[in-house]
């Protein structure tokens, strides 16, 4: 574990260096928790809820409103949007992090050094894991419970805040987030165990959040509807994905092909 925990320090130390990765940690869990109650607060202030009424929503979304007044299944139609948001962020930051982690090593030659100790390749990879992990994860949680207060403080309905965090949200949240990010994470050490350029491994990596952009403009759309048989279904489907990845990643990342063929 001491030598696990070595490698996050150094981890965090090397990549937050980079300006890709600070832009990514900071700049976007905050644009997309605001965005959702700026737009909230914008139509909120000209009237828009009022002349929205569950009438002129999905009907699909009818069964979510039962409880709820117009006004207030307007208001969470509307947040419900972003939902996906807080399922993005764990995508981001930790392939950020993750795509830069190896490959950007090999560039300044501090890999080397390190796989020639006596730290196991399990053990290298899981300190490469946990160091872009973490952070994504923390913030996709942060970034969720400023989304609630601020929803608060702008006087959403206690009805729409208890529709917030409900099962569906917090399963979304704070289970098929993680799980999110694990898969990210796997992608993007084995995309940059095999390539030479950082900035090649960061666009490689980045299509892992192709399905979810997919996801989110279809449920804008409206062919697309997020309940809670989905999220369930998405959270065993990433169970198993990241099972797979996980041995896949381990048994891919070859430490003596690295130090031989990146010569």
């Amino acid at each position: 574990m001491d030598r696990i925990m070595q490698i996050v320090r150094k981890e965090w130390a090397e990549v937050f260096r980079n300006r890709l990765v600070l832009f990514s940690v900071a700049f976007l869990p905050l644009m997309l928790t605001a965005l959702p109650l700026v737009i909230l607060g914008a139509v909120g202030s000209g009237g828009g809820m009022d002349e929205m009424m569950a009438s002129d929503l999905p009907g699909e979304f009818g069964q979510v409103c039962a409880g709820l007044d117009g006004a207030d299944c307007s208001q969470y139609f509307l947040l419900s949007q972003f939902m996906l948001m807080f399922m993005l962020i764990p995508l981001v930051i930790p392939s950020t992090i993750a795509s830069y982690s190896i490959v950007g090593e090999k560039t300044t030659r501090t890999l080397e050094p390190i796989l020639a100790t006596p730290i196991t390749t399990l053990e290298f990879l899981l300190g490469k894991s946990l160091a872009a992990f973490a952070p994504g994860v923390l913030a996709t949680w942060l970034g969720f419970g400023v989304f609630t207060t601020g929803a608060l403080l702008m006087g959403v309905g206690e009805a729409v805040i208890g529709r917030i965090l409900s099962p569906l949200w917090l399963l979304a949240v704070l289970v098929v987030g993680p799980l999110l990010a694990v898969m990210s994470v796997c992608v993007a050490i084995m995309v940059s165990s095999r390539v030479r350029d950082p900035r090649v491994a960061e666009q490689i990596s980045v299509l892992v959040i192709l399905p979810m952009l997919g996801l989110f403009f279809g449920q804008i759309s409206g062919l697309i509807y997020i309940n809670e048989k989905m999220i369930i279904w998405m959270a065993a489907g990433l169970v198993v994905l990241d099972t797979g990845l996980l041995a896949f990643a381990t048994h891919l990342f070859q430490r003596e092909s690295i130090l031989t063929r990146w010569k």
